[in-house]
Parts: C-alpha cells; structure tokens; sequence
C-alpha cells in the first residue's frame, strides 16, 4: 500500500472544486495507494498527471518510499504554468515524497 500526501495549496484547492471532482481525486487517491505508476508522465518519470474532463491533477511519486503527493489540480491552460512553477521548485516538492 503506498501513501498519497497533498500539499496545503492542493488542499486549498480540492476543497473548492465541484462535488464530482472531489469524489474523482478521492479515486484517484485510492488508487494512487494501489499503483503509483497511473497517469501520463510528465518530463520525468517521478512527475505525472491524470486527466478528468478538462482538468488536469499534477502529482509526484516515489516508487523506493512508496509514496505519492498531490500537487495541483487545473484547467488544461494552466497547465503550462503548473509544469514550469513546478520545474523551477522541484527540489522543494521532491522533499515532500523522500
């Protein structure tokens, strides 16, 4: 079984989002907890995201600590932004999954 943490920002955000993208990132949650190699991989293997309608959630993983952290959920046009704001803070987002 494997953990899946979300950062205080990701949390922000599921909290505003419609009931039905809740109930989909708690799915996404639980089966993050049993495979943590879903998703499309986004420029490294450790970085992914999962598509639902026109959103996007951006996730990390780690396959030796078994874990997975939740890192933003957005429309398909901010996704460029999410990637590049990640890019830059990868070594502090990379802390969260060791």
């Amino acid at each position: 079984m494997n953990e899946v943490l979300e950062t205080d920002t990701f949390s922000q955000t599921a909290d505003s989002c419609e009931k039905s993208e809740r109930e989909w990132i708690d799915k996404m949650r639980s089966q993050l907890s049993e495979n943590l190699l879903v998703g499309k991989l986004l420029h490294y293997e450790w970085f992914r995201e999962k598509k639902f309608r026109d959103k996007r959630l951006f996730y990390l993983i780690n396959q030796t600590t078994n874990k997975a952290v939740l890192i933003a959920f957005g429309c398909k046009k901010e996704q460029e932004k999410i990637i590049q704001h990640f890019i830059v803070n990868k070594i502090e987002y990379l802390k969260l999954v060791e």
